[in-house]
């Protein structure tokens, strides 16, 4: 009994503590929230890990971790940023280590030429910038570094990682079957080297990537291809070289660059950071309407049932949970019609058609929307297809309609290790997807056959849906990728374009008028503190958010001071290369 007391009070005492501290975090928090002031600069920090949106469980994230800046939150605020009086002009200060795809880079400069239309200036200021965050900051008006500040810019590159020789020292036998010759991931195992066919498919999307780069480069800096060329034969500029190449503009030190924007009579340049303005509504600046379009976000590998974050491979979508949102989405009656935002390079098989299954029941009720962003292809694109229309960026990377299915055998690794096995059995095939053996013969031609005929249900399905004939949809399936420019040519999207574009899309669909202003509302819902800790929220989401975050940004960074520290190298970090898919 005594026992039973002690740790009731125990736990009463630590819930008491809990509490405390979590009142006093929302109160400092509430602290922090100052009045954003006229001839205010909203702060955009392009840096670190930014995905599309909010992560599970993002409020305790943001308390314990820092702010989580995402796509949409800048997309949010660059719209309001356009309308607001307060708002004299935006700064975008950009870094090379961040995680935008070309995607998002290029949805964020169409929300950085909105703010421009409407008559504000957009500044970049960073620290580093590689071609890839160059390609952003080039949107802006002008363009500003430190003097100790650098620019990579190199050409394109693309390089592949292969384990077949480890899985064969180690006696690892991988018993795949791809459909067909361009699903290259199942390369990293099969093969020691990149296939024709994946080559062909990278320079592919590489030529694309190239043409329309080099297009907005000429457009935004009036740099000629023949120029562009030369800078990337220097590949590596002080910022003083890049400033005499016409990269840049000026080079100046913070101090120095917010003194030539804050107004005469201001001590400081007035800033708004991007977290902050978040909590400014669309109502606030004018921009909210009576008729809600909903936005359901389904970003992450495709796995399981419930989103959620793998510390090592970051968010995972789940189907019941996105399955969830777009039927909440369907029911509610204030919503006309639902944009449904993809950004995932695929997953299982079996959760993508469930999600792609509620997408095809929402668009019998009510327009849906897809809107691709950096990635929607294998397993992003099968949820996708069914809505009522597909829209894509121009370099969102899409398709990759194709399969990869079987088991690896660990049998000769365990025989390394000194583990031995043993079994029992009684009908047929009972070891057929056992880890410690290889397909027989007439097992694999069982396992490859049912492949097939899944396989060839989504692509029939592609082809009604798209327009085609089997063999039409078969011409551009069996793993092949294409860029959003080209998905358009190929028939498997209706036309290039961002957010904005899918809400337009959404207002035609639902017979809204093109001036008739929306409010937007999206899915998932962020949830406050007491949600969680009241019990709507998940706890173990958050902390694995939190070690997601440690492993991805504060590990990394502490490799690139070792590594600059090995060879003295001031430049801290690189943007990926192209990936391989």
């Amino acid at each position: 009994m005594k026992a039973f007391i002690r740790t009731f009070f125990a736990s009463v005492l630590a819930i008491i503590a809990v509490m405390a501290l979590v009142i006093g975090l929302l109160a400092s928090q509430a602290g922090k929230k100052e009045k954003i002031e006229n001839r205010s600069w909203l702060v955009l920090d392009i840096y670190g890990d930014i995905p599309e949106y909010g992560p599970p469980a993002d409020p305790m994230a943001q308390l314990m971790g820092g702010d989580v800046e995402t796509l949409q939150g800048f997309l949010d605020n660059l719209t309001k940023a356009a309308v607001d009086e307060r708002i004299e002009g935006v700064i975008l200060k950009i870094s090379a280590n961040n995680t935008l795809g070309l995607g998002k880079l290029q949805e964020l400069r169409s929300g950085v030429a909105k703010v421009r239309a409407a008559g504000k200036k957009v500044y970049a200021y960073a620290d580093g910038l590689s071609k890839g965050s160059y390609y952003l900051a080039v949107a802006c008006d002008s363009i500003c570094m430190p003097a100790t500040a650098y620019i990579e810019f190199t050409g394109l590159g693309a390089t592949s990682m292969h384990f077949k020789r480890t899985l064969e020292r180690i006696g690892v036998r991988p018993n795949l079957h791809r459909i067909k010759d361009y699903k290259s991931a199942a390369e990293i195992v099969l093969r020691e080297d990149m296939s024709p066919e994946a080559k062909e498919n990278t320079l592919w999307i590489m030529d694309e990537y190239w043409q329309v780069i080099m297009a907005d480069l000429q457009a935004d800096r009036g740099l000629s291809e023949e120029h562009v060329v030369a800078l990337m034969e220097h590949a590596l500029f002080t910022p003083e070289e890049a400033r005499d190449e016409g990269m840049i503009d000026e080079v100046l030190y913070w101090d120095e660059f917010a003194n030539r924007l804050k107004g005469e009579k201001d001590e400081e340049l007035r800033t708004v950071a991007s977290s902050r303005y978040e909590d400014e509504s669309f109502d606030k600046v004018g921009l909210k309407g009576k008729k809600k379009i909903a936005v359901v976000h389904a970003q992450g590998l495709i796995a399981g049932r419930k989103s959620t974050i793998n510390p090592m491979l970051g968010m995972v979508m789940g189907h019941e949970s996105v399955v969830s949102d777009l039927r909440r989405a369907t029911k509610d009656e204030d919503i006309v019609a639902v944009i449904f935002r993809v950004d995932s390079g695929g997953g299982e098989n079996l959760a993508s058609d469930l999600i792609g299954h509620q997408v095809e029941v929402t668009s019998q009720v009510k327009p849906i929307v897809a809107s691709m962003v950096d990635h929607a292809a294998s397993g992003g694109y099968q949820i996708a297809f069914r809505a009522s229309k597909i829209i894509a960026l121009p370099l969102t990377v899409t398709g990759s309609i194709g399969s990869i299915s079987g088991k690896m055998n660990i049998g000769g690794l365990h025989e390394k290790l000194g583990i031995t096995h043993d079994n029992v059995t009684k009908g047929p095939n009972a070891l057929m997807w056992s880890p410690y053996s290889d397909f027989t013969e007439a097992e694999r031609a069982r396992f490859e056959d049912d492949h097939w005929k899944s396989f060839n249900l989504w692509l029939a399905r592609v082809a009604e849906k798209r327009g085609m004939s089997f063999a039409e949809a078969e011409q551009l399936a069996h793993g092949r990728v294409w860029t959003g420019r080209q998905a358009v040519d190929n028939r498997l999207i209706d036309e290039v374009g961002g957010l904005d574009r899918a809400i337009e899309i959404a207002k035609e669909l639902a017979e809204v008028p093109a001036s008739e202003k929306v409010e937007v509302v999206h899915f998932p819902e962020e949830q406050g503190i007491m949600d969680m800790i009241l019990g709507g929220g998940d706890t173990s989401v958050t902390v694995k958010w939190m070690i997601y975050r440690f492993i991805h940004e504060d590990l990394a960074a502490t490799w690139d001071l070792v590594a600059a520290k090995l060879v003295g190298s001031p430049r801290m970090s690189l943007m990926e290369d192209l990936p391989i898919r």
